[in-house]
């Protein structure tokens, strides 16, 4: 009998980073293991990929770690069950001729970002990392709009925070950015799949074949990238090739580690809960240690 299951992308729309989930349903990976997946992004008005979780309106869902381990501090039942991205995917950008040439010359200039506690933490942690004052630093809420090089030349900001290197730097004039993992930043996994601990304990077997084919979907896109953007062509056919062709190239050098798709390191989310911690997102930095698990992975 086929399982309906409904997961949840990450952004407000379908990219690239979902290229192994695309390339698993497109291939009918899923549907071999009895899975009619539905792919869907979440509405904001209804909250993040988390929220369907929590509210039981999805089976699985991707979402940045760092809202996974704030969530899991607060009482909510829900697991990462496997790494999506082995670095950070954020930067912070300029346009060229803005005499910011590293994170120190942020000081007395204007930053425009989502001033979330997280985001303003580490914007402080990379300008303080390179010597500067984070007090001298005008913060410009940007909300959930990536501001782009030509908006941050009119003067909407000097910079910005939250650009992604794989993504975001690859439409019009890239300008000056630098990878926050590059600069002082905390590495991290941006992003993991998980679910809620209801659908572990309810169906363990659906969960280990959801993984098994994602799994399989990544690696493929990994070692034939071709399938990938065959795949894009079904999923996400209104972007540019050339810019989805770019993206591929440096985001699936994120998916695994070592050759191994899924597996979670306790080397990056230790740290990077320990620094949440250390900034006052998280109250508990072993939260980590709770909220994920690799149990489910064949790899593992």
């Amino acid at each position: 009998m086929t399982r309906h299951v409904r997961v949840v992308l990450e952004y407000l729309h379908p990219w690239t980073n979902s290229g192994g989930l695309f390339v698993a349903a497109a291939q009918g990976w899923f549907a071999e293991a009895g899975l009619d997946v539905e792919l869907s992004s979440a509405d904001p008005s209804r909250g993040d990929s988390l929220a369907y979780l929590a509210r039981g309106e999805a089976a699985f869902a991707v979402f940045p770690v760092n809202r996974l381990f704030v969530r899991r501090a607060h009482g909510e039942p829900l697991t990462g069950l496997a790494a999506i991205n082995h670095r950070a995917m954020e930067t912070i950008r300029t346009y060229p001729g803005s005499g910011i040439e590293r994170p120190r010359d942020l000081e007395g200039r204007s930053v425009a970002y989502n001033p979330t506690p997280r985001g303003t933490a580490m914007v402080r942690h990379l300008v303080a990392a390179d010597g500067g004052d984070p007090d001298a630093v005008r913060v410009v809420d940007s909300g959930l709009r990536e501001l782009s090089v030509a908006d941050l030349a009119a003067g909407a900001a000097d910079a910005s925070f939250g650009n992604y290197w794989a993504w975001d730097v690859l439409f019009g004039d890239p300008g000056v950015y630098w990878p926050v993992d590059t600069i002082g930043g905390p590495s991290f996994h941006s992003y993991v799949l998980g679910a809620a601990d209801a659908t572990l304990d309810r169906d363990p077997e659906l969960v280990r074949a959801f993984l098994a084919a994602a799994g399989r979907g990544y690696l493929a896109a990994v070692e034939r990238p071709e399938l990938a953007l065959e795949a894009f062509e079904r999923y996400i056919p209104f972007f540019p090739r050339e810019i989805l062709e770019r993206s591929l190239t440096l985001i699936s050098g994120t998916w695994t580690h070592d050759g191994v798709w899924g597996v979670q390191r306790e080397e990056l989310h230790a740290p990077y809960a320990a620094w949440l911690a250390a900034n006052g997102v998280l109250p508990d930095a072993g939260v980590w240690r709770a909220a994920t698990t690799n149990a489910y992975l064949e790899a593992a």
